[in-house]
């Protein structure tokens, strides 16, 4: 019995914000068949997914997050760091401050590859706010 409380402790952590995060207002996003609740402070972003997915890895989730945190603070992604589950990325803002983000986006991404290129793809992403 005290195993299962442990075990369900642990879980209640998996979309709790890092410290850094934890007082700062979460914008939900889902993009494509991802789902992320975006933080944004300063000029650094924290995206949790918080859906769950078959075995994936950061290099199929990082697109999706890229674009979660472009659409929720308005600001480039410069660099990214992190796992498939938690990602924090370094904001590049054009001088202005960080935007409040709306509350839930739900994003649809289409990708095309760009031309003469056979390894990276443009992505446009289609969102729109959903009300709670």
């Amino acid at each position: 019995m005290r195993y299962w409380a442990i075990i369900l402790v642990l879980l209640a952590g998996c979309d709790t914000p890092s410290r850094t995060y934890r007082d700062v207002p979460v914008s939900r996003i889902s993009v494509d068949q991802s789902v992320f609740d975006i933080r944004v402070k300063d000029n650094r972003a924290e995206a949790i997914r918080i859906n769950a997915e078959w075995a994936p890895r950061l290099s199929s989730v990082k697109p999706r997050a890229i674009a979660a945190i472009e659409q929720v603070s308005g600001c480039k992604v410069k660099r990214m760091r992190g796992d498939q589950a938690m990602m924090i990325a370094d904001l590049k803002c054009k001088g202005s401050p960080v935007p409040q983000p709306p509350k839930q986006l739900s994003c649809e991404m289409h990708a095309t590859p760009l031309v003469g290129s056979d390894s990276e793809l443009s992505y446009d992403i289609d969102c729109v706010e959903v009300s709670t």
